[in-house]
């Protein structure tokens, strides 16, 4: 059980990751009654002996058939622009940190705090300690405050990346000479893992994510310490 844990998606880990899979349920149950409707008329065409080929118009079927499938539309694109919106907002941030994309590593400095950066480099496959993930594992993590804002400032100095981490439901193209920024917060303590989701050369799958979300005290401890090192 836990070797096919690994090898799904994680669960959501943000109010934005929760929103989407709400959406995405919506969205799919639309279309499940959808295609069972269209299913069921198939199946009953296909099967009656009844056929009137001398009808010229039925401008009631015709005004049901447009209208009802833009009311649909509408039951769909009014919960998706909510999100959208709730993605594209930014409210006060309690941290922000800048990560910038290199051929093939991450580069992060928190900005709240003077000469606080390091490189996030991949683990390689005989450094990984027991029950580490293979191709996903870095050697200095990403380290937050579970349930505080975050804003992230990304960008890249060579080619084009992507900061892509899937269970915050975050995924910001990181561009040479430009600056995208995105907020999320974290509401469980543990690991997230993403990768770089920009096809950015040969050793594109190999500048994967951690994000490791701690405590508060955990956070000010490892701050401090990574300071005095």
């Amino acid at each position: 059980m836990a070797h096919f844990a690994q090898l799904t998606f994680q669960d959501a880990a943000s109010p934005v990751m929760e929103e989407l899979l709400h959406l995405h349920d919506h969205a799919m149950l639309v279309t499940l009654l959808i295609s069972t409707f269209v299913l069921y008329l198939i199946i009953i065409t296909m099967s009656t002996k009844l056929a009137h080929t001398n009808s010229m118009q039925a401008q009631l079927m015709e005004t049901v058939w447009t209208i009802l499938p833009a009311i649909i539309l509408i039951l769909i694109a009014l919960p998706s622009l909510r999100v959208l919106y709730i993605m594209d907002e930014v409210y006060n941030p309690y941290l922000t940190i800048k990560a910038l994309g290199h051929q093939w590593y991450w580069s992060y400095e928190y900005t709240d705090y003077e000469n606080l950066t390091f490189d996030s480099y991949m683990t390689p496959t005989v450094g990984l300690t027991p029950g580490a993930s293979r191709l996903l594992e870095v050697d200095h993590h990403l380290v937050l405050p579970v349930g505080s804002p975050t804003r992230m400032l990304i960008s890249a100095e060579d080619v084009l990346h992507s900061w892509a981490v899937p269970s915050l439901g975050i995924k910001v193209d990181a561009i040479p000479g430009r600056l995208n920024q995105t907020t999320f917060t974290t509401t469980h303590y543990g690991l997230y893992f993403g990768q770089c989701s920009e096809i950015c050369g040969t050793n594109h799958s190999f500048m994967p994510i951690v994000i490791e979300a701690v405590p508060l005290t955990s956070f000010e401890s490892w701050s401090n310490n990574m300071l005095l090192s």
